[in-house]
C-alpha cells in the first residue's frame, strides 16, 4: 500500500519515514507524490488539524495519507504556543523561523520559575474510503534559558527531556527518534491499525 504524508517538512517526512519504514509499500512526501496543496489549519486541537490535512490528501490523491499536526505546549503560558508553534512568532499566516519562535519563547518566559512544557504531536492516518484512525503522543520535560545544540528542529534547542540533561538538539536523530513524542503517537497509530 501506498502512503502519502501530507507534508513537505523535511524533517518530519524523515523522522516519520524511519518509523514506519517496512510498514508501507512506499511512502511519499507529498511533492514526491507531485501534489501541490497548503490546507488551511482551521482547527481548535493537534487532531482536529492532522485529520483535516490527511483527509484532503487522501481525497486528492485517492490514496492512503498519513498527516501529523504538533507543536510544544507550555505550562506557564497556558499550554501556548500550542497549534500555533510553528507561527508563534508570525504576524500573518505563515511559519515563522524556528529562531524567531525560539526568541519570543524565551522572551515570554523571562523571569518565570515554572518551565515545564510538553511536546505534543497528532497523528491522523486517512484511507481512500474515508476510515480514519488517530493518535497522540506526548515528550514531557522543562524550556531552558537559552538554545544549546545543533541538531532537531524547532524549539529542540531550548527543549530538555525529564531524566536528560541534554537537549534535544544535542541528541542524535535515531535518539530523538527513539523517545520522541512523534514515535509514541506513531507506535499508537500503528497498535490500532
Amino acid at each position: 500500500m501506498k502512503l502519502i504524508i501530507a507534508s513537505n517538512n523535511a524533517h518530519k517526512i524523515g523522522e516519520i519515514k524511519k518509523i514506519l519504514s517496512g510498514r508501507f509499500d512506499e511512502i511519499l512526501s507529498l511533492s514526491e507524490a507531485g501534489i501541490s496543496h497548503e490546507t488551511v489549519e482551521d482547527g481548535k486541537t493537534f487532531i482536529e488539524n492532522a485529520t483535516k490535512k490527511a483527509r484532503e490528501i487522501a481525497e486528492i490523491s485517492g490514496c492512503a495519507s498519513l498527516a501529523d499536526d504538533s507543536g510544544i505546549c507550555v505550562d506557564a503560558l497556558d499550554g501556548a504556543p500550542g497549534i500555533y508553534s510553528a507561527r508563534f512568532a508570525s504576524d500573518r499566516e505563515g511559519n515563522a523561523s524556528d529562531e524567531a519562535n525560539n526568541a519570543l519563547l524565551l522572551e515570554k518566559l523571562s523571569g518565570v520559575c515554572d518551565r515545564s512544557a510538553h511536546y505534543t504531536a497528532a497523528i491522523a492516518l486517512v484511507y481512500p474510503d474515508g476510515r480514519t484512525v488517530t493518535a497522540e503522543g506526548y515528550m514531557y520535560g522543562d524550556i531552558l534559558e537559552s538554545p544549546r545544540g545543533e541538531g532537531g528542529f524547532g524549539y529542540d534547542p531550548l527543549f530538555v527531556i525529564k531524566g536528560e540533561s541534554r537537549t534535544v538538539a544535542e541528541m542524535t536523530p535515531e535518539e530523538k527518534n527513539a523517545v520522541s513524542h512523534r514515535r509514541k503517537a506513531l507506535e499508537g497509530l500503528l497498535l490500532k491499525l
